[in-house]
């Protein structure tokens, strides 16, 4: 968990919160601002386990966030499906199978266009969709940064290859060291508990 700085900024293993090099306190490969580093020096003496090394999300609760997004997006698309694709549903019928066809791509294309919006945009914003947010979980760099919206983009098509590869790359959730899928390692992204 080395910290890789963007552009000069690093973050607080603790709270998050974007620092220079120079603000942060280095515990080992750990980085804490002064306003968290008390509580860390605290727990260190204490022995208690340090927060800095993330809690990362297990699998089961991934899934219970997985699936929040997925009724949410689902929802979503066929609202706009509806609104958008009704003409051409009912002019396929009439002219035939090429275009009926034409249809059944143009909705899936819709809703691969509203499901990687959806999960871009609230990665890249807040920092986790609402099903992460609802069950307290954040995507997340290693240093614990924020994920930009390239990046949120990308781990959403390299979760469209965990999934062709018969979910395998999810199931790896269960038996990575820190809790990555496929798509995690593919775009250096961690899932953690808030």
């Amino acid at each position: 968990m080395n910290p890789t700085p963007t552009s000069g900024i690093l973050y607080c293993s603790q709270c998050g919160q974007a620092k220079s090099e120079q603000e942060l306190a280095h515990f080992g490969n750990i980085l804490v601002c002064g306003a968290c580093k008390p509580a860390y020096a605290q727990g260190l003496s204490e022995g208690i386990s340090t927060p800095g090394a993330f809690h990362y999300a297990g699998f089961w609760i991934r899934v219970v966030a997985a699936f929040i997004d997925a009724l949410i997006v689902g929802f979503a698309s066929v609202a706009v499906q509806a609104i958008l694709l009704p003409g051409l549903r009912s002019n396929a019928a009439l002219v035939g199978s090429a275009t009926a066809i034409a249809a059944v791509g143009l909705a899936y294309l819709a809703g691969v266009a509203i499901a990687a919006t959806y999960e871009a945009l609230f990665v890249n914003k807040l920092g986790a969709t609402p099903g992460k947010m609802v069950v307290g979980l954040r995507v997340v760099r290693p240093d614990g940064g924020p994920i930009s919206l390239g990046r949120a983009f990308g781990r959403y098509f390299a979760k469209i290859l965990s999934s062709l590869i018969l979910l395998i790359g999810y199931i790896m959730v269960a038996f990575d060291r820190e809790k990555r899928g496929l798509h995690d390692i593919l775009v250096d992204t961690r899932v953690i508990r808030k």
